[in-house]
C-alpha cells in the first residue's frame, strides 16, 4: 500500500524511545526523510543508521531538548537542509511525577504540563507558517488515554494530555483552510519491545524508575482502581502498534481525516 509520504520531510520528536522511535522507522520505510529529535546522541546516530536501512531517502538527528524554548528553531532549520516540512509528529512526552493531587509538589506541575503540552505548542507554532504558505501539512500528537479519561495518581499529566487533544481538535478548525490536517492517538499501556529503544532519557530506562518508585507505596485498593482490562488478549500494546496509527494519520491515506483523537487501547476504555 502506498502511504504517499515518498520524499517528504518529516520531523519526529522524542525519537530515540519507544513511540517515536517506532514512528520514526515506520515514516522511514514508506520512503521519508525523517528527521529524528532526542536528547541522547548515541542513540540518535543507532536510529538514523535504521532509518537509512529501512529506506528513508535521507536522515538526520538533531540533538535538543525540547524543554528549550529555542529548540524548535533549531530543529526547523536542521529539518529544512532535506527540504520543506511536510509532516510533524510532536511525541516528546512523559510524567515528570506520580502520586495524589493533593500530596503533589507545586513546584512540579509546570514541568509536567511544559513537558507534554509546552512541547507541542512550541514545535507547532515553528512549523506552521511554511506549512500554511505551501498549502500543505500534516501533524500529529501524540496524547494518551490519561488524557481521555484520567489516570489515577497521574492527574497533572492527564490534564496536560487532555489540553494536547482539545489543542487537536481547534488548530484542525484553524488550518483546515490552508489544507493542513492536524490528529492525535492516545496511547495506553505502550512499552518498548527492542532494547535499543531505550534510550538515557526514556522513563522506561533502568536508571530513570519512574514507574517502581510511583507503586512502592500505593495501598492495593489504589492498585484495584488503576486496574483496567483489555480485550486483545495481553495487557499491553507495543511502540511499533501506535506506531502504525500514526504513519496512516500522517499519509496521504488519511487525506479526508482531521481534528480527531483516536484511542489506540485494546478495548481497554470500553
Amino acid at each position: 500500500m502506498d502511504f504517499q509520504l515518498q520524499g517528504k520531510v518529516a520531523i519526529v520528536t522524542g525519537a530515540t524511545a519507544n513511540i517515536g522511535r517506532a514512528v520514526a522507522l515506520d515514516l522511514a520505510a514508506e520512503g521519508a526523510k525523517v528527521v529524528a529529535v532526542g536528547r541522547d546522541a548515541a542513540a540518535g546516530a543507532r536510529l538514523v543508521a535504521d532509518c537509512k536501512a529501512r529506506g528513508a531517502p535521507d536522515a538526520l538527528f538533531v540533538a535538543a531538548d525540547m524543554l528549550d524554548p529555542a529548540s524548535p528553531a533549531k530543529i526547523l532549520s536542521a529539518a529544512e537542509a532535506l527540504g520543506p516540512v511536510d509532516v510533524l509528529i510532536n511525541n516528546v512526552g512523559g510524567n515528570v511525577d506520580q502520586g495524589f493531587f493533593a500530596d503533589s509538589d507545586p513546584a512540579k506541575w509546570m514541568a509536567d504540563i511544559d513537558l507534554n503540552f509546552g512541547t507541542v505548542l512550541r514545535m507547532t507554532h515553528a512549523v506552521l507558517p511554511g506549512m500554511i504558505a505551501r498549502k500543505t501539512g500534516a501533524i500529529v500528537n501524540l496524547g494518551s488515554t490519561a488524557g481521555l479519561v484520567g489516570d489515577y495518581m497521574l492527574p497533572v499529566y492527564s490534564a496536560a494530555k487532555g489540553a494536547v487533544h482539545s489543542f487537536t481538535v481547534v488548530l484542525a478548525k484553524e488550518v483546515g483552510q490552508h489544507g493542513i490536517r492536524v490528529n492525535a492517538v492516545a496511547p495506553y499501556a505502550t512499552i518498548p519491545t527492542d532494547p535499543a529503544a531505550l534510550s538515557t532519557g526514556s522513563r522506561f530506562h533502568p536508571e530513570s524508575g519512574l514507574f517502581a518508585q510511583g507503586m512502592a507505596s500505593v495501598s492495593e485498593e489504589d492498585r484495584a482502581i488503576r486496574q483496567r482490562r483489555t480485550f486483545v488478549g495481553r495487557p499491553f500494546a507495543s511502540a511499533e502498534e501506535m506506531a502504525a496509527m500514526v504513519t496512516f494519520l500522517a499519509s496521504g491515506r488519511a487525506s479526508f481525516i482531521t481534528g480527531q483523537v483516536y484511542p489506540v487501547d485494546g478495548g481497554a476504555l470500553l
